[in-house]
């Protein structure tokens, strides 16, 4: 998400913060502290505030707890966590790939609402066996209900929810398609959000009441998120089966290291090739550098004749490149993360294929999505 903070990291786990939480903190805090002072008169109303401070943090300790519950999973099944976030709406775990099987990806969805569950009976059981009383006993109430609610909640059977997930996985063990797990549980997740909005937008436009205010509001992240996932999974299946090598630009911009700068300017440069940046190849084709015409002022034009394009392009580290069989789905994540527009593209012995644009893969996904002509 954009604009969140970092506060530190959760089992290794980075933890961020989205703005809109402290919003929500505030509401929340406001709202308890409210209730404690009007079921207590007794309390000053510092105190109730503290209390309902006290509360909504714990309210969101739970919300992380749940996160956790999906990130231990997941982390058990070999998938890195990215990171752990609180945003207006709860939490989200950030994971960095999809689970192997539709058996791991149901044990990851489930484990939150596990969690939450865990926690409702746990706190059910303090409140019980130490028979509490007072303000204590009505904290205690509200988060045993509060982690009921949540495990509840996100059991509803629509993505971008734990229970969408849930959903997602057994459509993908009885299609054995991943991807039409994800586009059965996005349409559900859709038909939750109209109801929700719905649920929201009737009371406030026929008798004018606000209460279903927040209905309106998780409608529309159900909506936009749900149809979010439906696309990428369209996007996912189209690239399945692809590699890099099959989005490699014809006519890459290649050249030979033993070229002269003036054989180099005379033949890609002054020919009419758009290229700024050339990759540079040895005797054996493997890939040693780039260079770029820019770099050709660095050198005086009466020295071009003798002087070598190894000489003056820059090395090109492995870690740049991507190999020529690597998943297309891959390296279309690889670029989106280290937002680049071009990879280069080598074979296992490091003889270079050519460069892989962005806009190259963006080209292949519309014509394999483009109609067949009768």
């Amino acid at each position: 998400m954009n604009g969140t903070i970092r506060v530190g990291n959760l089992f290794g786990i980075p933890f961020y913060i989205h703005p809109s939480w402290f919003l929500v903190l505030g509401l929340v805090t406001w709202s308890y502290s409210g209730g404690l002072a009007a079921q207590f008169p007794q309390l000053s109303a510092g105190l109730a505030l503290l209390l309902g401070l006290m509360t909504a943090l714990m309210l969101f300790a739970s919300v992380v707890a749940h996160e956790l519950g999906h990130s231990f999973v997941a982390i058990r099944q070999g998938i890195d966590v990215k990171s752990i976030t609180l945003f207006i709406f709860g939490g989200l775990a950030s994971l960095e790939k999809e689970s192997k099987t539709p058996g791991e990806a149901f044990w990851v969805a489930i484990a939150g609402p596990i969690v939450s569950l865990l926690l409702c009976g746990i706190v059910t059981a303090i409140g019980v066996t130490t028979t509490a009383s007072g303000p204590l006993a009505a904290i205690l109430g509200v988060l045993a209900s509060v982690n009921l609610a949540l495990a509840l909640f996100n059991l509803i059977p629509g993505l971008p929810l734990d229970g969408g997930n849930i959903l997602k996985s057994i459509v993908w063990k009885i299609t054995g398609n991943p991807y039409k797990g994800v586009t059965f549980a996005s349409r559900v997740g859709q038909i939750f959000g109209w109801v929700a909005i719905l649920s929201g937008i009737v009371p406030l436009l026929f008798f004018g009441n606000f209460g279903n205010i927040w209905n309106l509001l998780i409608g529309f992240f159900l909506l936009q998120n749900a149809g979010n996932a439906a696309q990428f999974a369209r996007v996912q299946e189209k690239l399945t089966g692809l590699t890099a090598e099959d989005a490699v630009t014809h006519d890459s911009p290649i050249v030979s290291g033993n070229l002269s700068l003036r054989e180099f300017a005379d033949e890609r440069v002054i020919s009419g090739q758009n290229w700024h940046r050339f990759l540079v190849t040895d005797d054996d084709g493997q890939l040693v550098g780039a260079i770029a015409v820019d770099n050709l002022r660095s050198i005086p034009t009466v020295m071009w004749s003798e002087t070598q394009v190894k000489e003056v392009m820059r090395p090109i580290t492995e870690s740049t490149t991507v190999q020529s069989d690597q998943p297309l789905l891959e390296v279309m994540q690889l670029l989106e993360q280290q937002k680049l527009s071009v990879l280069p593209v080598i074979r296992e012995n490091g003889v270079l294929v050519g460069i892989l644009e962005k806009a190259a893969i963006i080209q292949l996904l519309q014509s394999r999505t483009q109609p067949n002509p009768a």
